[in-house]
């Protein structure tokens, strides 16, 4: 699992790793001295997340490549040109069946998730007719002509993908953080702009007040310089400071034992210096602001330690830094509040898309407004003309019950009525003997005459 330890930087060294691992010098340490618990040799360490959107994908595909013996040998004697040129994808063929099999499987499930994502997203905006195939051409870490199989190409898309989305990560984030700081500014302006001006003198005092207790804080250590190391060997390791030794404490923080510091191993070594500025139990300390001054030391170590730049350190990288002058009397370093994040123009061209955005959103409430105007119009005019059908309805029924004819039912037919029950008046137009004609074949018997008597 050595390869997966270095996932968040480049996919490419996902695959030297091993091969660069066992040059790694060992170290021998009493780590009975050191405080805490000590990583369990062979205990699996998780790696975080990369942040890329197809990571869970990414951990998958080297999960199963690694089960397979002859690709793990190649990567022994891979060097990074071979995996740049896409040589060490075309290895992909040899792999075992099972391989094969549980690839095309994973592939499978990442395009239909991928075009669930789609139409999740299409289906937001109320669009239709949605050409999927179209739409998965935007996403760059597989081959969407096959969704079916798992082919060398599709290796060879991953690693390109991964390295590429990784490197610009670090800015992504750079950007983020600014338009976060940027909206906070404009949030406080647009807040002061409703007070009057006894509470927004008191309000602008208070933000100063908060800015001087924040900026009140220990000194905080070049990040990488001997001074800073040495605190984390006594403070987090529990160790003599008068004993520092630079090989003890790479293999100490070497926490996956790969023999690398990665990026995320090396950030842990930066915890002591940021809670010297921020503390999550006060008003004035922003939890954003402490992980932007985390990746800016993380970056600006790996600068001047990384000689390769590879985003990994060597041991032998490690050792070169320390017999540097800058590790022994470095400059002083700034915080971010010591610093300018962004000048007045890039908020006011930050504020202008903003405004630009409320507009448009402003527009399409109001058209959206007007559509629930003309729906509900609609709807009482439905109800009106019911209403209307109705009374129509319910006054020819009692027209009828004026006139002596039955009430017709729904389809117009004569409503039922018992038999034997007619009305007097249909008696009287038709009396018994009277000139109705009779139906075919019905012999009317001769009425009997009252007034003759018979012997």
């Amino acid at each position: 699992m050595k390869w997966l330890s270095v996932l968040p930087q480049q996919c490419l060294l996902l695959m030297t790793c091993l091969v660069m691992a066992l040059e790694a010098v060992p170290i021998d340490i009493d780590k009975t001295k050191v405080k805490g618990e000590g990583h369990v040799e062979g205990e699996k360490v998780e790696n975080p997340d990369t942040g890329l959107y197809y990571d869970e994908y990414l951990r998958q595909v080297i999960d199963v490549l690694e089960t397979d013996k002859h690709f793990r040998e190649k990567l022994q004697t891979a060097d990074i040109e071979e995996i740049k040129s896409g040589k060490l994808s075309r290895e992909l063929d040899l792999v075992s069946h099972h391989v094969r099999t549980r690839l095309d499987e994973l592939k499978r499930q990442e395009v239909a998730r991928l075009r669930m994502l789609i139409k999740a997203k299409m289906d937001s905006v109320q669009d239709t007719g949605i050409d999927h195939q179209a739409l998965l051409k935007q996403f760059e870490h597989l081959n969407h002509q096959n969704p079916d199989t798992f082919e060398p190409k599709d290796l060879d898309m991953l690693i390109k993908a991964a390295t590429s989305d990784l490197e610009n990560y670090d800015k992504t984030r750079h950007e983020e953080f600014k338009k976060y700081e940027m909206m906070k500014e404009h949030e406080r302006r647009e807040y002061l702009k409703t007070l009057d001006e006894e509470k927004r003198k008191r309000e602008e005092s208070k933000f100063e007040e908060m800015k001087k207790k924040h900026g009140d804080h220990p000194k905080v250590h070049h990040p990488g310089s001997k001074d800073q190391l040495k605190e984390v060997w006594e403070e987090a390791d529990g160790l003599d400071p008068n004993e520092f030794d630079p090989k003890t404490f790479f293999k100490l923080h070497d926490v996956n034992n790969d023999g690398f510091l990665d990026e995320q191993e090396l950030e842990a070594l930066f915890t002591k210096e940021l809670e010297k500025v921020y503390d999550p139990k006060n008003e004035e300390d922003d939890m954003v602001e402490m992980e932007e001054e985390r990746l800016r030391m993380r970056e600006h170590v790996m600068n001047e330690v990384d000689i390769n730049k590879d985003r990994l350190v060597t041991l032998e990288e490690f050792l070169r830094a320390t017999e540097k002058k800058e590790f022994l009397e470095p400059d002083s370093w700034e915080t971010l509040d010591q610093q300018q994040l962004f000048t007045e123009d890039e908020l006011k061209e930050f504020e202008n898309h903003i405004s630009q955005q409320e507009d448009e959103l402003r527009k399409k409430a109001e058209e959206l407004q007007k559509q629930k105007e003309e729906l509900q119009r609609q709807h009482d005019q439905l109800q009106a003309q019911k209403q209307e059908l109705q009374q129509v309805v319910k006054q020819m029924e009692q027209k009828k019950l004026q006139q002596g004819n039955p009430p017709a039912g729904p389809a117009g037919e004569l409503k039922f009525q018992p038999p034997g029950e007619h009305k007097i008046g249909d008696a009287a137009k038709h009396p018994v003997g009277g000139d109705q004609p009779l139906p075919p074949g019905h012999v009317q018997e001769p009425a009997v005459r009252t007034d003759q008597v018979h012997p």
